[in-house]
């Protein structure tokens, strides 16, 4: 079903992604074509920018609910949060079933790798940017991550 030329049943899956993974937005380019969703306050809005859009502002916390992740509102906003380098899905181990790069509580050294991002099917490793102990992990195992999101807190 299209309208104005946009494809409403695109728009629809993508809000259904949002809903599915905690995701703040997502946006699709297709052949001159980009489509932005976000989620706003009270519900989902859908945009086409008529001009280039400019980098979206980093987000400032991850998604809560986990007795895994530990997080209150400080250590998200901490000055020592490690934020995320980029969009993508982010892992605790190398391997489903293998040991995590670190656990709360564990000391690092700069350097040392924290975690994994896959990001178009690439394996990032990141490295901790100074040595210290982990105080919190920011986010579950093969959660979507977005950029300037804050991931574990190295105190």
């Amino acid at each position: 079903m299209k309208k104005n030329g946009v494809d409403q049943q695109l728009i629809r899956d993508l809000a259904g992604i949002l809903d599915e993974t905690r995701l703040t937005e997502i946006e699709v380019e297709d052949g001159g074509m980009r489509i932005r969703v976000s989620r706003q306050s009270p519900g989902i809005q859908a945009s086409l920018p008529a001009a280039p859009a400019a980098a979206p502002a980093p987000a400032s916390a991850g998604p809560a609910g986990s007795a895994e992740k530990e997080q209150s509102p400080a250590a998200a906003d901490s000055k020592n949060a490690v934020p995320s380098p980029m969009v993508g899905t982010a892992y605790r181990s190398s391997t489903p079933g293998a040991a995590p790069f670190v656990e709360i509580g564990q000391t690092v050294k700069e350097g040392q790798t924290l975690l994994i991002i896959e990001a178009m099917k690439t394996m990032n490793q990141i490295p901790s940017p100074r040595s210290g102990t982990v105080t919190a992990i920011l986010f579950e195992d093969a959660q979507p991550v977005e950029y300037g999101e804050p991931l574990v807190v190295i105190e």
